[in-house]
C-alpha cells in the first residue's frame, strides 16, 4: 500500500492486468444492466443496442436485420461488449497507474467518472464517424452509464489491485 502514498504525477510502474481484465468484465455487467434498465424505462426494444455493437464487428447489414431476439447476434454483441470493456478498463490500468490515480477511493473515482464521460464522447462522438449508427444511440442514459461503467472500473480495479497486493504483502498466493 505505501507505492499509494505518493502525489499524483508520473510513476513508473506497471498496472495490474488481472485485477484491470476482471474490473473489465464487472463494469462491463454493471453497464448492461444499466442499458436494459434504462431501454425498460425508455421503452425501446433492448435488443437495438447488441445490434450496433455488434455492427462494428460484423458489418451495418447487422442493423437491417429484425429489432427481435436472435441468439447469434446477441451472443456476438456480448462477446464485443466484453472484449470492449477489457481493453477500455485495460488502457484506464495504465492511465492509473502512470498518474498514481489509484492512490486513493475519491482519486479513483474522480478518474473512473472521467475516463467514463471521455469513452461516451470518444464513442458517440469520435467514433460515429466510422459507425454514424452510433450516433443514433446518444442519451443521457447511456451518458450515465459510461460514467457509472468508469466508476464502477475504477473503483473494483483499486480493490482488487489492492486486496491482491495486500495478499503479496504478507506472502499470500494470489488466486
Amino acid at each position: 500500500m505505501g507505492r499509494h502514498m505518493h502525489s499524483h504525477h508520473f510513476a513508473s510502474r506497471m498496472p495490474d492486468w488481472r485485477a484491470a481484465a476482471i474490473s473489465g468484465c464487472i463494469a462491463g455487467v454493471v453497464f448492461l444492466l444499466l442499458e436494459l434498465f434504462a431501454m425498460s424505462i425508455l421503452r425501446q426494444s433492448p435488443w437495438g443496442a447488441p445490434r450496433m455493437i455488434v455492427a462494428i464487428a460484423l458489418s451495418r447489414d447487422v442493423l437491417s436485420l429484425s429489432a427481435t431476439f436472435g441468439f447469434g447476434i446477441i451472443l456476438a454483441g456480448l462477446i464485443v461488449h466484453f472484449v470492449l470493456s477489457v481493453i477500455f478498463v485495460l488502457v484506464l490500468a495504465v492511465i492509473a497507474a502512470l498518474f498514481s490515480l489509484d492512490s486513493s477511493t475519491g482519486t479513483a473515482s474522480l478518474a473512473g467518472a472521467a475516463f467514463g464521460v471521455a469513452l461516451y464522447l470518444v464513442n458517440f462522438y469520435g467514433m460515429s464517424h466510422l459507425f454514424p449508427w452510433l450516433a443514433d444511440a446518444r442519451s443521457w442514459a447511456s451518458f450515465v452509464s459510461h460514467i457509472v461503467f468508469g466508476l464502477v472500473a475504477a473503483d473494483t480495479y483499486l480493490w482488487l489491485e489492492t486486496k491482491e497486493e495486500a495478499g503479496v504483502s504478507r506472502g499470500g498466493v494470489n488466486s
